[in-house]
């Protein structure tokens, strides 16, 4: 009897701490980029230079969370995040004394190897405490903070930056990281499983940071004006090498960094691919808005924040309906269309200009909004719906690191297409090279139309209760 209950209660007060934590990452990943033109202005840079503060924050997230699920089998939950929180917040102090943008970009790295510790292996604690039938529930704890943080952040990294300065951005993890770490402190158990001295798989790990670091070398050089082609395409040769080495590395090795076994599953593998295309696309809006909004419109940072607020209200508005919507649909059907109609909004995105009234423009962002919300619920209860036990630790880690990579890639490719469109004149466009981002953006979304309609037709019933 006491077993059951153990087994079926819903550890609420852990859910709570792993959301909490991926608030903090969450808002401090986002929080940055209304920022961007003030952390310019200061180092003496264009804006899109200091791209740099926000991919390689999110790369550096890629290359060390598959080790998040090694150090929590070696180590344990507990000590590796709260070890991890510690990082991440005494890293946040390192960003706010920055003197110059290389110290702020080797600090975000560091911030970035905490945060990336500390929201899978705090995700992992959830999983591994839920039935599969409080799935959906679990995940929408974890889901929440990806909505939510991005709403507060524009507003308040607008007014951080108009009424004091950027640096309080980095400043305020510091309270919040010590509240956090107490918390943690007291709701984190020790493991009641045995530690495994597991091996890290170092030649993974390496190869993996190699063809990581040579992208991000890449998208820097493509932002540049103009890019030093050799630096390119000696960087891209670099990743591709490196990249299919790892892969090879990893399905052959006894214990590699990431077991790549669950791409077997259909679904798993189709959130990897497709998943991780939607995960860049919708990464690259609440960039590219809030810098078009005060490069190219003029706006005010408070401005530009509070209007970037639209977008994540539709997120927040539409939540509560989509695992209804899912239940009812199918997760397949709800991504077809949700990615259809997506591919009409970049296009409406696309043709804003300063002259469009701001009611049409606040309308089309939370319509905006509301879509991501329900793809990424969507892709997020997809991927672990035929994921065993056994293959879940990898499985997470496999999935939060290519998310993160996604993510930067998407930034990345925002910031290439937009200098990209000023170099071939896409000014006659009304929101100029940015305009020219978002039509990119909806032709990689129809590539995800595609991918939706390739699901089977009962893809991932099972996790939302739909028979």
């Amino acid at each position: 009897m006491d077993r059951t209950a153990e087994r079926t209660t819903f550890p609420r007060a852990l859910a709570l701490l792993g959301a909490s934590a991926m608030f903090m990452e969450i808002l401090d990943a986002t929080i940055v980029v209304t920022a961007l033109p003030a952390i310019a202005s200061d180092f003496g840079v264009s804006a899109l230079d200091a791209t740099g503060v926000v991919t390689s924050y999110l790369m550096t997230l890629a290359v060390v969370i598959p080790v998040s699920g090694w150090a929590a089998q070696r180590w344990g939950v507990r000590p590796v995040f709260l070890t991890a929180m510690a990082v991440f917040t005494l890293a946040s102090l390192g960003c706010a004394l920055a003197g110059g943008l290389g110290w702020l970009i080797a600090a975000r790295v560091i911030q970035a190897a905490g945060g990336a510790m500390m929201v899978p292996v705090g995700r992992l604690a959830v999983l591994r405490s839920v039935d599969r039938s409080d799935l959906v529930r679990a995940i929408a704890y974890l889901t929440w903070p990806a909505l939510v943080a991005p709403v507060v952040a524009p507003v308040l990294g607008g007014l951080i930056v108009t009424h004091w300065s950027w640096r309080v951005i980095f400043y305020i993890n510091v309270p919040l990281g010590v509240v956090g770490l107490v918390a943690a402190a007291i709701i984190c158990r020790p493991d009641k499983t045995s530690v495994q001295p597991l091996r890290l798989d170092v030649p993974g790990l390496v190869g993996s940071a190699i063809a990581i670091a040579a992208i991000m070398v890449v998208a820097h050089e493509l932002t540049g004006s103009p890019p030093r082609w050799v630096v390119v395409g000696v960087g891209a040769a670099i990743a591709i090498l490196a990249g299919a080495w790892t892969i090879r590395h990893l399905r052959r090795a006894t214990d590699p960094l990431l077991d790549l076994s669950a791409l077997q599953h259909h679904s798993f593998a189709s959130v990897m691919s497709y998943g991780s295309l939607y995960r860049a696309v919708i990464t690259a809006v609440p960039f590219l808005v809030p810098i078009m909004f005060q490069v190219r419109f003029g706006w005010s940072p408070t401005a530009a924040g509070a209007m970037v607020t639209a977008l994540f209200v539709g997120n927040l508005a539409i939540k509560p309906f989509t695992t209804t919507l899912m239940r009812v649909l199918g997760i397949k059907r709800v991504l077809v269309y949700d990615t259809a109609i997506s591919v009409a909004g970049f296009v409406a995105l696309a043709f804003v200009g300063p002259a469009i009234a701001t009611g049409i423009i606040a309308a089309l962002l939370v319509v905006s909004g509301a879509l991501r919300s329900i793809g990424f619920s969507a892709y997020n209860t997809l991927a672990f719906t035929d994921v065993g036990p056994d293959e879940l630790p990898h499985a997470n880690a496999l999935h939060a690191a290519a998310q993160e990579l996604s993510a930067a890639l998407g930034v990345a490719a925002a910031a290439v297409a937009v200098a990209v469109g000023a170099s071939l004149g896409a000014d006659a466009l009304p929101a100029g090279p940015y305009g020219f981002a978002f039509l990119l953006l909806a032709v990689l979304t129809i590539v995800m139309v595609v991918g939706a309609l390739r699901l089977p037709r009962d893809a991932g019933d099972v996790s939302v209760g739909r028979h």
